[in-house]
């Protein structure tokens, strides 16, 4: 784990999806990275209080199955985020 939260960095690759973003352009995270997206803070575009626990940008386990390390079958094996100061982040 490498502490550091508010990432900038550079859009490498994007999603079929995804409609805000582009390879190349620049692209900030701050110091969560993901949410249940189910619960009423969630869905008040409040993740950072999810009712089931946010996943923060460093030292956080991925606890959700939309997160690219979740695992179903071992809660000990969920990938961790490693924090800002990494050389990849996935951002949804």
């Amino acid at each position: 784990m490498v502490p550091g939260h508010e990432i900038a960095g550079h859009v490498v690759a994007v999603g079929k999806n995804v409609t805000n973003f582009k390879v190349g352009d620049h692209a900030g995270v701050g110091c969560f990275v993901d949410s249940c997206r189910k619960c009423k803070n969630c869905g008040e575009t409040n993740g950072n209080y999810c009712d089931t626990g946010m996943v923060g940008t460093y030292n956080s386990k991925e606890k959700y199955s939309h997160c690219p390390g979740f695992n179903s079958e071992d809660a000990t094996k969920h990938a961790t985020t490693y924090g800002g100061y990494s050389q990849h982040i996935v951002v949804d």
